[in-house]
């Protein structure tokens, strides 16, 4: 399977259900394999007291966290009509949601195919647990995590998925992830999402290489939520081995609303598309050989051992006799200290190539 490129619509509707609609039209027609949303009631996320975001703050009037998300909740009957609208566009439709009540709402009756886990709640443990209990696929973005948070949650994962009851105490659970049945239990059901959560993120705090480590340590694979500006970091990051690549963007990043600011147009996405694409076919199987391409170019390319002027038969070979010359089409000019010191067999026309018979 290629690389799975989610276009994270997020909460760039602002509240809009036609604008959503718009944005699930957009991923489509960029070429994206999926297009999520976030669902939620915002009651059930922040108190009255929670602070926006820098970035939020930079974006938006003033006000409370709580406030803003009010403004940004999808309401049940969007999510049916993008749900809707997606499966006639052939795009998945993903939702990431922010409480158990909207996580059975997402599973049990808009039946979306996986789980994805958002860098903020990791460290929600009760809703984490909710979600594997779901038994779907897991993608987990580790934005803000150190490793042992990362091993912390995918040893809550693999304690629900191994069916072992309530989690309990932290220490009762630690080390499942990296058992052998903990290890069988994850691989294959969740993906690892490298990630930087500041929107946009500065360049020298993506660290791509992060992806390498968190693949060495869980022996999962792993990919990349793209905070960044521009394209190339995740493009960069699908040469480096990201098989999922999540992206936000917007219809236009002039729009009110948190993220927007932080997201490409749907021209930009449609061409990180192609680029993702192009890069996957370039990547190829990691065997050196030549190509059929470059089998055609190679005798045109190469050279072959030829007279270097007319020969007897029976002059020797030497450095003064023979030359290498294209086109490749007889002995290869590596051979020519085998032939040093040997009588030509026959006479040679300059320029005429090496029979291959002199070497026996």
């Amino acid at each position: 399977m290629g690389v799975f490129v989610i276009a994270e619509a997020g909460v760039n509707h602002n509240g809009d259900s036609s604008l959503a609609l718009a944005l699930a039209e957009a991923a489509a027609g960029a070429g994206a394999d999926a297009v999520k949303f976030q669902t939620f009631r915002a009651e059930k996320v922040a108190v009255a007291t929670a602070p926006q975001a820098a970035y939020q703050k930079v974006a938006m009037a003033a006000e409370s966290q709580l406030d803003m998300l009010r403004r940004l909740e999808l309401s049940p009957e969007a999510h049916w009509a993008v749900r809707d609208r997606c499966v006639g566009l052939g795009i998945e439709f993903l939702s990431t949601a922010f409480d158990t009540d909207s996580l059975g709402f997402l599973v049990d009756r808009i039946g979306i195919n996986r789980i994805k886990i958002p860098s903020g709640e990791v460290t929600n443990g009760p809703l984490v647990a909710a979600m594997a209990e779901t038994g779907l696929p897991v993608i987990l973005s580790t934005g803000m995590c150190a490793m042992d948070e990362v091993e912390e949650t995918l040893d809550l994962i693999a304690w629900v998925w191994l069916r072992r009851g309530l989690p309990g105490p932290r220490a009762g659970r630690r080390g499942t992830a990296r058992s052998v049945e903990g290890r069988a239990a994850l691989r294959d059901r969740v993906t690892l999402l490298h990630c930087t959560s500041e929107y946009p993120a500065p360049l020298d705090e993506i660290n791509l290489r992060a992806m390498a480590a968190l693949e060495g340590a869980f022996g999962l694979p792993v990919g990349l939520s793209d905070h960044s500006e521009g394209l190339a970091v995740a493009v960069a990051a699908v040469a480096l081995g990201a098989r999922v690549i999540e992206k936000h963007f917007t219809l236009d990043r002039t729009l009110p609303g948190p993220d927007h600011r932080a997201s490409l147009e749907p021209a930009e996405l449609a061409l990180m598309i192609a680029d993702i694409r192009a890069v996957e076919r370039a990547m190829g199987s990691g065997d050196k050989a030549p190509t059929p391409s470059e089998l055609r170019n190679l005798p045109i390319a190469r050279r072959s051992l030829v007279a270097a002027r007319a020969l007897r038969a029976g002059e020797t070979f030497g450095p003064d006799t023979l030359a290498a010359k294209r086109p490749a089409v007889g002995l290869s000019p590596l051979l020519a200290w085998d032939l040093y010191g040997r009588p030509a067999r026959r006479a040679y026309a300059a320029d005429e190539s090496i029979d291959a018979e002199e070497l026996t």
